[in-house]
């Protein structure tokens, strides 16, 4: 199969680079991803200023743009063919719940499917992770299995794998998102000349965690596994829409 991989962690981080190289023992990898980290930067393309593309000594191409343009620019002008399959990650932290919504990690992964490729994301449950072969060896016996039953065509699958040793993880669930408290996480400060400013801080805790979810499935270390729809579209309220749209 052939395979692009991205991130948004960048292309020197940890995660993409032994991903890449565990996908390369028995496939054809293309690696394109930011040349620096662009966490959070969810589904934004570059406009303004043109990409940039530098490939490595490694092979890897360091693209100045998004995790999206990294996609974009990888099956459409550095792979010789298309890809069977675009793969997101290893991204360092878990993209939980609310996560996905901001996740640059899931957003190259819905990119790689709006375009018509199948597409995972895949994520280690640390910001210090220890274990990235565990989730690198998750991603490659479930590329096996997809060879042989085949994703939908309107959706994802967001990985989320305890940073555990492979041996230490209990199994793989099926899950649903749960979500955060809607916390105030604003930091405010003061530049050097004193002039305020903020940060945006870290996550809120969860606040739906119950038993499937993907928070339950990694806090009791299962790998979670979560089919993501890439159709934003709310097909079940048409009717009560249709309903007050004929009264404007």
């Amino acid at each position: 199969m052939n395979i692009l991989i991205s991130n948004d962690d960048g292309v020197y981080a940890p995660g993409i680079q032994i991903l890449a190289s565990e996908i390369a023992k028995k496939h054809k990898v293309t690696v394109v991803a930011p040349d620096k980290n662009r966490s959070g930067t969810s589904s934004a393309l570059t406009l303004e200023i043109p990409l940039k593309c530098e490939q490595l000594d490694n092979g890897f191409y360091s693209v100045n743009g998004t995790p999206c343009d990294c996609v974009h620019l990888g099956s459409h002008r550095l792979m010789d063919n298309k890809p069977d399959m675009v793969i997101s990650g290893i991204n360092r932290g878990a993209n939980l719940g609310d996560d996905v919504m901001y996740s640059g990690t899931v957003a190259a992964a819905m990119e790689g499917r709006s375009m018509g490729f199948p597409a995972v994301a895949i994520s280690v449950a640390s910001f210090e992770a220890k274990n990235y072969q565990t989730s690198a060896s998750v991603m490659a016996k479930m590329l096996d299995r997809l060879r042989e039953y085949s994703l939908q065509s309107n959706i994802i699958l967001n990985v989320n794998v305890p940073d555990l040793p492979e041996e230490k993880i209990k199994g793989y669930k099926l899950t649903r998102l749960g979500c955060r408290h809607r916390a105030d996480t604003i930091i405010p400060a003061k530049d050097p000349r004193g002039k305020e400013i903020f940060w945006i801080g870290p996550p809120s805790e969860p606040q739906d965690i119950g038993e499937g979810t993907d928070f339950d499935a990694i806090a009791n270390d299962y790998v979670s596994v979560t089919p993501l729809v890439v159709d934003f579209t709310a097909y079940e309220s048409f009717n009560s829409v249709k309903e007050w749209i004929s009264r404007l």
